[in-house]
C-alpha cells in the first residue's frame, strides 16, 4: 500500500515471471498480451483501467484542441496516435500519453500567427528533436532534478488540473469569462461531482472487481439520463462540447512548402514543444517509478515520444506527451502494463468510429469529479508539513516551482527550480572552504585547505591568505581540497602572483596533473609527489 497525497492506493509489487536476466521491456508485444504479478494474470485490470482513461481522455482532448484553436478531431487523433505508439514502444509501462494543455498553449500562438497548416510540420520536427535526445541518451539528465523540484512540479500540476476544471461550473466552458451556473443547474452539477468523488473514494472498500472511476462515470451517466427523462432538465454532456465522431486518421502531406522560410517559422516552436513534452514526460515517468517501485527507461521514452509525434504530425494530430492526470487515473484503476495504455488508445478510436453517440451522453460533471479526485491524489499533501522541518531554501524551491508551473509552463518551472537549486547548492558549498594555519620550527607557514575550490568559493579562499605579513617560506597544501574549475585555477594564479610580488617562496602541494597543466604563473612552484598527488579532472575549456 502506498500513500499518494491523502489517498491510499493499493499498488502491488511486481514479481518477475521468469528468473532470467532478460530485460522484460525488451518484448513490448509480449507484454502487451499478458503480464503476471506473482501467478495472477492482470489483463482485466489493464483493460478496465484503459477504458476508464479513454472516457476521461475525450473531453480533455477536445478542450485542448479548443485551446490550440484547432478542430476537436485534431486533438482526438493526437490522443489516439501518441497514446498508441508510446504504450507499445515507450520506456514506461502504465504511463498514458496524449494531447496536453502544456503543448496546446504553445500551439495556440503558432496557429494564431501563421495558421493551422504550420502546426503539423512543427509537430514532426518536434518529434525528430525528441528522437535525437533519446538517441544521444540525454534522458538520463532527469536524474539531476532535485526532490524539492519534483514536489513543486507535482503540486503545481495538481493546481493546474484543478483550475482546468473550474470552467465546467460556468454555463459554457468553451467560452472565456462565461457566466457561472446558478440555481438548479449549479446544485445538480455540484451534487453529481460530489457523488462521483464519493463513489471513487468509497467503492474500493466494498469491491475492486471494477475500477471505481469507471463505475462512477457509468452510474452518473445513468442518473443524468434518468433525471432528464423524468424532469426534462438537461445536464451538460460531452456532446455539448463538440461532436467526437469521425473516421480513421489518414496520411496527409504538408500544405506548406518545406523550405528554409517554413523552417525559420517552425523551428523555435518545435524546440519549445520538444522541451516541454520531454520534461513533462520524464517527470511523470519519475513519479510513476516512485509510486510503483519500478524503474522506467528515460531514453527509450524520449524515442517513443518522438516517434509518436512524427507519426501524429503526418496524420493530422496536434502532438502530445505524457499526461500526469490520466496516468494517475490509470495507476489508481490498477493499470500497470503496456496493455492499459494500448487499450486506452484503442477504446478512444472505437469511440471516434462507432460509439460516439453514447460517449457524447456522458455528463461533464462525472468527468469533472474524476479529475477532482486526481487533484486530491496528485497533490503531495505531506509537503505542507515541511514548514520548519526542512531547510528554508528547499521549501522556497517547492513553492517557486509550484507557482511558476501554474503561471507559465512546466519546462520553465522545472528549469527554474533546477537553476535555483544549483545556485543554492553552490552558495552552501562556497561556505565550506576552510584553511588551517600552522607554523613549524623553521618558520615555514603552512596553509591546509579543506573543501572544494570553485567559482563560488574563490572569494573566501582569497580572504584566507595574508601575503603581505606571511614569512618568506609558505606552503599551501591542497590535500583535503579539490580544484574544480577555471575560476579556481585563476584564483591560484592570482594568489601566486601576490606572494611572488612580496618575494615569498611559495610551495603548492597535492595538485592534480590537470591543475598543473592549467596553471600559468604557479606552474613552476608546484611540488610533484607521484605517490600522494590526487588524480582528478578540472572543468576548463583548455582541457576539452
Amino acid at each position: 500500500m502506498v500513500y499518494l497525497g491523502s489517498t491510499l492506493l493499493p499498488i502491488p509489487k511486481e514479481t518477475p515471471c521468469s528468473t532470467s536476466n532478460e530485460d522484460p521491456q525488451s518484448k513490448p508485444m509480449f507484454q502487451l498480451i499478458y503480464r503476471k504479478y506473482g501467478n495472477r494474470l492482470r489483463a482485466k485490470d489493464d483493460l478496465l483501467s484503459g477504458l476508464t482513461v479513454a472516457l476521461a481522455l475525450v473531453p480533455e482532448a477536445v478542450a485542448f484542441a479548443f485551446v490550440a484553436g484547432v478542430d476537436p478531431l485534431v486533438g482526438l487523433y493526437a490522443a489516439f496516435i501518441v497514446g498508441l505508439i508510446t504504450s507499445l514502444f515507450g520506456g514506461r509501462p502504465g504511463m498514458i500519453s496524449g494531447a496536453t494543455g502544456a503543448l496546446a498553449v504553445v500551439c495556440v500562438s503558432l496557429v494564431a500567427e501563421h495558421g493551422v497548416e504550420y502546426l503539423f510540420p512543427t509537430v514532426v520536427l518536434m518529434g525528430l528533436i525528441q528522437v535525437a535526445v533519446g538517441l544521444l541518451r540525454l534522458g538520463k539528465f532527469i536524474r539531476l532534478v532535485p526532490h524539492p523540484v519534483m514536489l513543486g512540479f507535482v503540486n503545481g500540476l495538481a493546481i493546474v488540473i484543478f483550475l482546468a476544471q473550474i470552467p465546467q461550473f460556468t454555463v459554457d466552458p468553451t467560452v472565456a469569462d462565461a457566466a457561472w451556473k446558478t440555481g438548479m443547474d449549479l446544485y445538480l452539477m455540484l451534487g453529481m461531482v460530489g457523488l462521483t468523488m464519493g463513489i471513487i473514494h468509497y467503492l474500493p472498500r466494498l469491491t475492486t472487481a471494477i475500477p471505481s472511476s469507471l463505475t462512477a462515470i457509468l452510474f452518473i451517466t445513468g442518473l443524468s439520463i434518468g433525471i432528464e427523462k423524468m424532469t426534462g432538465f438537461h445536464t451538460r454532456t460531452v456532446g455539448d462540447l463538440a461532436p467526437i465522431g469521425g473516421g480513421l486518421p489518414s496520411f496527409q502531406w504538408f500544405t506548406v512548402g518545406m523550405n528554409t522560410e517554413t523552417l525559420g517559422i517552425i523551428w523555435k516552436y518545435s524546440v519549445i514543444m520538444a522541451a516541454v513534452g520531454l520534461i513533462e514526460s520524464l517527470m511523470t515517468l519519475s513519479l510513476i517509478d516512485e509510486l510503483t517501485e519500478t524503474r522506467g527507461r528515460g531514453n527509450r521514452e524520449c524515442i517513443g515520444q518522438g516517434a509518436s509525434n512524427i507519426v501524429t504530425g503526418f496524420f493530422g494530430g496536434m502532438g502530445g506527451c505524457a499526461m500526469i492526470g490520466q496516468s494517475m487515473i490509470n495507476i489508481r484503476s490498477g493499470g500497470r502494463g503496456r496493455l492499459s495504455g494500448f487499450s486506452a488508445a484503442m477504446f478512444l478510436l472505437i469511440f471516434i468510429l462507432f460509439t460516439s453517440r453514447y460517449i457524447e451522453m456522458i455528463p461533464l460533471a462525472a468527468l469533472t469529479g474524476v479529475m477532482m479526485m486526481v487533484v486530491l491524489g496528485t497533490f503531495e499533501w505531506a509537503s505542507l508539513r515541511l514548514f520548519g522541518r526542512v531547510p528554508k531554501e528547499d521549501l522556497f524551491v517547492v513553492i517557486l516551482v509550484s507557482v511558476v508551473t501554474v503561471f507559465t509552463d512546466l519546462a520553465v518551472a522545472v528549469l527554474t527550480g533546477v537553476l535555483v537549486s544549483a545556485l543554492v547548492f553552490a552558495w552552501k558549498s562556497a561556505k565550506h572552504i576552510e584553511v588551517k594555519k600552522t607554523t613549524n620550527d623553521h618558520g615555514t607557514k603552512m596553509y591546509l585547505l579543506e573543501g572544494p575550490l570553485f567559482f563560488a568559493s574563490i572569494k573566501n579562499f582569497q580572504d584566507k591568505f595574508d601575503p603581505a605579513n606571511d614569512p618568506e617560506d609558505v606552503i599551501i597544501d591542497f590535500k583535503n581540497s579539490r580544484v574544480c574549475d577555471h575560476s579556481a585555477i585563476e584564483a591560484i594564479n592570482a594568489l601566486t602572483e601576490r606572494y611572488l610580488t612580496n618575494g615569498t617562496k611559495l610551495h603548492l602541494r597535492h595538485l592534480s596533473q590537470d591543475c598543473i597543466q592549467l596553471l600559468d604563473k604557479a606552474a613552476d612552484i608546484v611540488e610533484i609527489n607521484i605517490l600522494e598527488d590526487p588524480n582528478y579532472h578540472v572543468a576548463d575549456n583548455k582541457m576539452a
